[in-house]
Order: C-alpha cells, then structure tokens, then sequence
C-alpha cells in the first residue's frame, strides 16, 4: 500500500544525495554559525526544488501499522500454541538457544526471529546510509537502535518478531529495485533546471526575516 510513497521517499533521498557536496561546502562556509548554514542550507533547497522532509513520508504512513501489529500479534488468539518452522508457538517467544544465565534487560535465551530482525534493521540502515546526509547523533542513532530493539523484542512474541523480519526483508529488496530505476543524472537535469528556474527570483520570507533578524542582533551588540 505505501509502496508510492516509499519510491517518492527514494527519489527525495536521492536528490538530497546529490545535494550533499553543496550542503558539506556550506558547513565548512560557516564553521561555528549554525544558523546561517542552516539558511543557506534551506535557501539551497528552496531554489533546487528538493523537499528535505520527502524522505520521511513513508515512515508517517508505516508508523500507524507498525504499532497495530505491535499491539494486536502478542495478543491474538489466534495464534496461541501455533508453531511456525522453529517457532513452537507465535504468541510467545522462539528460543532457540536457553542460556544457563540471564543477561540483563535481554533474558536467559536467544530469539532467533528477533537476532533475525535486528540485521534485517541493519541491513536497511546500511543501505539507507548510502542515499541520505545525516551526519552526527542521527547518523549513530540508526546502527544503535537495532541493537536496543535486539534486547527489547527478545522476548516478545515471535509472530511480532517475524512480522517485522519480514517487512525488512520486503523493504530491503524495494530499496533494491528503486535502485535500479532511479536515474540520477535525470535528477541531476532536474535539479539544474530547477535552480536555472529560480535563479532570478527574489529572496525568500524565510531569508530575508532571517536577515533583519541578524542585522538588528548586530545593532544591540554594538549598543552594548
């Protein structure tokens, strides 16, 4: 259903990608003025006709399904004391591994639909890295947060667990085939074209606000 959605979210991400020499010449432009990088960051976007949030579309659709099937699967009766391949029953956990110890926050035995979904997670992550500019904590966070999911989800139901396994494994292989039909020089001409588009116009609200801002912090700082 939110496959469209995901391709558009492909496409934005690549743009950004595309972006990311300009955006990184801006930041070294203005080393200590978050601000100001951060307007002609903006200002970049605006005149390339690139969205910076089109990557996020899929996840305000996704969201919503994620949290059903996280709160519907644990508890369906459905599929109480059913088994699945190793899984001896869906609505609890699939251990395939009991240690004579237990591990804090994680437990006393391994999930395997669970260690499954956590490098699926990665997997993903690794792939999206290669489209997107995040960079700093955000950047971290998405290779950490698998590894927080491995201790969270081990012993929770293995329907969920493999639920989300398997919506990795389908999103992974649609970052594949988007791969393959994203032209990126035809981005590029649209991006040039875009900018070409807007090279007269005036500035934006945004800037010029921002401007006088500057200018009238600049006048306190001399009265001072």
């Amino acid at each position: 259903i939110i496959t469209p959605f995901t391709y558009k979210s492909h496409i934005s991400m690549a743009k950004m990608k595309i972006l990311t020499p300009e955006i990184n010449k801006i930041r070294e432009k203005y080393p200590g003025d978050m601000q100001k990088s951060q307007v002609e960051i903006m200002e970049l976007y605006q005149k390339t006709g690139v969205n910076p949030l089109g990557g996020c579309l899929p996840i305000l659709f996704q969201l919503p399904i994620l949290i059903s099937v996280f709160y519907f699967l644990p508890n369906s009766v459905e599929l109480r004391n059913k088994s699945f391949l190793w899984a001896e029953d869906l609505s609890s956990y699939d251990s395939i591994l009991d240690l004579p110890f237990s591990i804090p926050l994680y437990g006393d035995h391994v999930s395997l639909f669970t260690l499954l979904m956590t490098v699926s997670t990665l997997l993903i992550n690794m792939a999206n890295t290669q489209m997107q500019t995040m960079q700093g904590p955000m950047k971290v966070m998405q290779y950490v947060l698998p590894f927080m999911f491995l201790f969270i989800f081990n012993s929770f139901s293995s329907g969920l667990t493999y639920y989300y396994f398997l919506s990795n494994i389908i999103s992974y292989g649609q970052i594949y085939l988007f791969k393959t039909l994203v032209n990126e020089e035809k981005l590029k001409n649209e991006i040039d074209f875009n900018r070409k588009q807007n090279l007269n116009k005036n500035k934006s609200k945004f800037k010029l606000r921002f401007e006088e801002a500057m200018k009238a912090n600049q006048k306190n700082l001399k009265r001072k």
